[in-house]
């Protein structure tokens, strides 16, 4: 516990320290980061006491605000030579099943490759009005269900220590794929940081390690390979979503307490509660970038969550029997029609009367 509350402590004081050099070169991005990342800092030193002391919290403020500065002077790393054909070819292989809907093969598209090009612009608008514009742009969800199916693939190859070790393995090699493919951003890379943390503590241990300590190892690495992202909104968005999902969202969970029986009224609770934690962590960050919050984000993604979750699964299934031995008709009907109610249900969500 002491182990995990010195992590803890010590990853704030090295964020605070990246996002104070941020502040210094670029005042307004970094304003919202900076002024709550000094809160946390002086957080972390109180509440450390014996575990660490000043001294080790001012050496990783400093570590974090040199990194940035050493950053700053050298040219941002360019993407692998094989991002690009994976993308190409994972874009063009849905380009060839045949899904229902004007629209759904745009959009399918977008879900799993982040192109939205085949997206009209109405339709863009509808997703942010209705407040689930993350849901069309990849973020750690996409990942996050990908990573879901893999896990289940490979279940059957058995729990020994040698299984777990070759499905941590290849789970973590096909997600480092995916995420390079379709360009590593700051969201996709936090996800796939917490996958490789947890597959690492599940290999060695057999368990994950705690939530937060996760964020905060998460947080550290990405600062530290690419502390430019702390400025930029979806870095931003990201973590404070994680950060409410971690924090506030096992509280909320606990207010209607699981039984054994099949409950509908608790999963749509779980749901209700986990937008509410996103939501309550990320607005101001949100309201400071975009001057935007949708009011009825609850409403969208008890909705469009399940939905989106189904599609991207369905349009995996759909991509890799297209690849295999040919998408079969009734999958492709099944996807792009849920697209569709998709697509209805935010357009009608996004005309509803806003008060601003």
């Amino acid at each position: 516990m002491e182990n995990v509350k010195g992590i803890i402590t010590l990853s704030v004081s090295y964020a605070a320290g990246v996002a104070v050099a941020a502040l210094a070169a670029e005042p307004f991005a970094g304003a919202l980061a900076c002024s709550a990342a000094v809160a946390l800092l002086l957080a972390a030193c109180a509440r450390s006491k014996g575990t660490c002391g000043p001294a080790l919290h001012l050496t990783f403020f400093f570590l974090g605000a040199m990194r940035w500065c050493s950053a700053a002077l050298l040219p941002p790393d360019p993407a692998p030579a094989f991002a690009a054909p994976l993308a190409d070819g994972l874009a063009n292989l849905l380009d060839r099943i045949p899904f229902a809907g004007a629209n759904s093969g745009g959009i399918i598209k977008a879900l799993l490759t982040g192109r939205r090009s085949g997206v009209p612009q109405d339709t863009i608008r509808a997703f942010r009005a209705s407040g689930a514009s993350h849901i069309l742009a990849l973020s750690g969800l996409h990942l996050g269900v990908i990573y879901t199916i893999i896990r289940r693939m490979l279940s059957p190859i058995g729990n020994s220590p040698a299984a777990r070790l070759a499905r941590s393995v290849s789970t973590v090699g096909i997600c480092g794929l995916y995420a390079l493919a379709t360009g590593a951003s700051a969201s996709i890379t936090r996800a796939f940081l917490y996958i490789c943390i947890n597959e690492a503590g599940r290999a060695m241990s057999g368990r994950a390690h705690s939530p937060l300590g996760t964020f905060c190892i998460a947080l550290t690495i990405q600062l530290t390979l690419a502390p430019g992202v702390i400025a930029t909104p979806g870095f931003q968005l990201s973590y404070l979503a994680m950060l409410g999902i971690t924090i506030l969202y096992p509280r909320l969970e606990s207010w209607y307490p699981g039984s054994r029986r099949f409950d509908p009224i608790r999963i749509i609770w779980k749901s209700a509660a986990l937008s509410i934690s996103c939501q309550a962590f990320t607005a101001p960050a949100a309201w400071f970038h975009f001057r935007t919050f949708p009011i009825y984000f609850l409403i969208t993604n008890l909705i469009a969550l399940p939905l989106s979750e189904f599609i991207i699964i369905s349009a995996v299934a759909a991509a890799a029997l297209e690849a295999i031995c040919g998408c079969p008709p009734l999958l492709a009907r099944a996807c792009g029609e849920s697209v569709q109610l998709l697509e209805f249900c935010l357009q009608a969500i996004a005309s509803l009367p806003q008060p601003w």
